[in-house]
């Protein structure tokens, strides 16, 4: 039987998270997803903002997807002083308070310019000195004038990401930016990779998409939910592991990293596609957590389930501590389990299936 994760895959993983893929920027990181997954497919899309998508039976007319997303938080320059200081906003839901002595990457078209964020000594402040905001954080990149931060190639509009990488603890947990939610986008290779070393036939035709730009408002699921035109969709994203200090479980849930991957409840998700799900999840013995959506998911989900007059969809979480930060923590039996969650499941969709409430 083909493994979840091997050690061939665990190396791509730890290339793909180390490679920066920032909201609206992120074709690099979608190069590397599309070499490494063109084994394993028979064509693929790309569209105009580089969503892309590997096609397993492309001439099939009925069309299943399972879906992740391939963008990171990140920051643009915004404003440089006189004296060259470097102001920033946020590409994405970026934490200032994180930011304060972090090191980061300018992308230039010159290459990369290191810099960081600075902030005064503890020796020089007192209490009430305000907080680290979007008004006070700026980077250094050890130039003295705006000048001299220019011939670098820097200029506003520059995107920043920070560059701290992928690392294991205690051999079973996965750590480093960007695993919101480019973990994903592993996990769904990883399905391909598993259904050609199976020789698994499926009867319809499978959408393998990495979308773009879902952290400032699911825009790249929304533009390939119109080009694909999918019957089904199962996405996978990332919930937050409430097991840490700090989080109150009354209002974000009780989730835990190594008790399974996380089923949401909630209007977007349609509940004979999740009793599928369910009822994949049991016959293969695989553990789950449930979640309850008031409204919207706020994932990718929501932009498949109201596009095209309402395509049938799913969210398969994957629970991750601190999250937005560049330590986010995943267990590694989450990432297997989410992996055979997500194959079990499409091998239980059956060709033209109807998954209406009645007819």
């Amino acid at each position: 039987m083909s493994k979840a994760i091997t050690e061939e895959s665990k190396k791509f993983l730890e290339k793909y998270l180390n490679n920066a893929s920032p909201t609206g920027f992120e074709s690099p990181g979608q190069k590397m997803w599309l070499e490494y997954i063109k084994p394993y497919i028979d064509d693929y899309m790309v569209d105009n903002y580089g969503s892309v998508v590997g096609i397993i039976n492309p001439e099939a007319k009925y069309k299943v997807v399972i879906e992740a997303h391939a963008d990171e938080i990140a920051w643009f320059v915004h404003y440089i002083t006189d004296d060259g200081f470097i102001y920033v906003r946020r590409n994405g839901g970026s934490d200032h308070m994180i930011a304060p002595s972090k090191r980061v990457n300018i992308h230039t078209d010159k290459g990369t310019v290191k810099a960081v964020f600075g902030w005064p000594a503890i020796h020089t402040r007192h209490e009430k000195d305000p907080k680290p905001s979007l008004k006070n954080i700026t980077l250094d990149c050890g130039c003295s004038t705006k000048e001299e931060v220019e011939k670098l190639g820097v200029h506003v509009g520059c995107v920043v990401t920070f560059e701290d990488e992928f690392m294991i603890l205690n051999n079973n947990r996965y750590v480093g930016r960007a695993l919101d939610n480019r973990i994903g986008g592993f996990m769904i290779a990883q399905v391909a990779r598993m259904l050609k070393e199976s020789k698994t036939e499926l009867p319809f035709g499978l959408y393998i998409v990495n979308s773009v730009q879902e952290e400032i408002g699911l825009r790249g699921a929304q533009m390939i939910a119109q080009k694909i035109k999918p019957d089904v969709a199962i996405i996978t994203d990332v919930c937050h592991d409430t097991g840490t200090p700090l989080i109150d479980k009354k209002e974000h849930g009780d989730f835990k990293g190594g008790l399974g991957p996380v089923l949401t409840y909630g209007p977007a998700v349609q509940n004979n596609l999740l009793k599928l799900i369910i009822n994949a999840a049991d016959s293969e013995k695989i553990p789950f957590q449930r979640q309850a959506a008031s409204r919207a998911t706020g994932t990718d989900t929501d932009a498949f389930a109201y596009s095209n007059e309402g395509v049938p969809s799913a969210l398969i979480s994957l629970p991750i501590r601190y999250m937005h930060t560049t330590v986010e923590m995943t267990h590694e039996e989450d990432v297997e389990n989410t992996i055979n969650l997500i194959l079990a499941s499409i091998k239980k969709i059956e060709d033209a299936q109807d998954f209406r409430y009645f007819t």
